[in-house]
């Protein structure tokens, strides 16, 4: 009984099977020009449950997609931030090396020529600090006693005359600029001048200058003008032949700044408050503020 009723429901099983395909058969039939409406039914049901199912899995589809595509071009992104970063940093490297090469080709062309005029030996040495107080103009260099960089030697650029070494420690040296000289000029009660005090250098460390081509008949003290900007240059006798343009170099008489360096150029000669002597403003050859590298003078004992 049960064997018959198990090879009953097969054959029922093969016989609807063979329906089905005899049906697929006849949908697929492209000979015939009207459709049952059997095979409307079961058409419309299919194309129906695709749709309905098909729009959805479409979307995921392209939802997936576009937040692989996000997360590629977040990465893309990312990289090119970096590149972009290292090429920045890389472009600033190479400009500030390609002005230092420039900067110190000119020191060596200016050491060689000095070379030739005398026998002072030249420390190249770097800026590796302004200080913080604005009232007080020193700089930081990076040779100190163990380059043999001592106390009050000058320190020039390329273009003149910075300043002195004030002090020095094994690995740096303090520097005082040359705009930190200022001149207080006195005299007795007979208004005779008794000279300059000078609050910055003071005494025999003045800053005494000449002008070139004229070294046997010029001379006078170098301070700096806070309220004009400018290098003054003062105790000019009346019969000095100081003049505008003439180019103001230091003249050797001192203890610290030997004789030939550039201090600038005279703008303006007049007479001084006095009435006795002369001043001279003379627009300073080197740049106080965009200091990078300088040179240490070391002058033979």
């Amino acid at each position: 009984m049960f064997k018959f009723m198990g090879n009953k429901k097969m054959l029922v099983l093969m016989i609807s099977l063979i329906f089905f395909i005899a049906l697929f058969g006849i949908t697929l039939s492209g000979k015939r020009d009207k459709v049952t409406l059997p095979e409307r039914f079961i058409r419309d049901t299919v194309a129906w449950t695709q749709g309905l199912f098909n729009q959805p899995a479409r979307y995921i589809s392209e939802l997936v997609a576009d937040i692989r595509d996000v997360r590629t071009i977040y990465a893309e992104n990312k990289t090119l931030r970096i590149t972009m970063t290292q090429y920045a940093r890389d472009t600033m490297k190479l400009n500030e090396l390609e002005a230092q090469n420039i900067r110190l080709k000119d020191m060596l062309t200016f050491t060689e020529k000095q070379k030739a005029s005398n026998n002072y030996r030249y420390h190249p040495a770097e800026v590796i600090a302004y200080s913080s107080d604005p009232y007080s103009k020193l700089i930081t260099v990076n040779l100190g006693a163990k380059d043999g960089i001592k106390r009050d030697m000058a320190v020039i650029s390329v273009d003149g005359l910075v300043g002195r070494v004030m002090n020095s420690s094994d690995f740096s040296s303090t520097v005082q600029l040359l705009t930190e000289t200022s001149s207080i000029s006195t005299q007795d009660t007979t208004g005779n001048d008794t000279g300059n005090v000078f609050s910055a250098l003071g005494g025999t460390k003045d800053v005494a200058a000449t002008v070139k081509g004229k070294e046997s008949e010029s001379f006078g003290i170098i301070s700096y003008d806070e309220e004009a900007q400018m290098l003054v240059m003062s105790k000019i006798n009346p019969n000095d032949p100081i003049a505008v343009d003439d180019v103001v170099i230091t003249s050797g008489i001192g203890e610290i700044f030997p004789k030939g360096i550039v201090i600038g150029t005279v703008v303006s000669k007049e007479v001084d408050k006095f009435g006795l002597n002369y001043v001279a403003y003379i627009s300073p050859a080197a740049d106080f503020i965009h200091l990078r590298e300088v040179l240490i003078v070391e002058v033979p004992e």
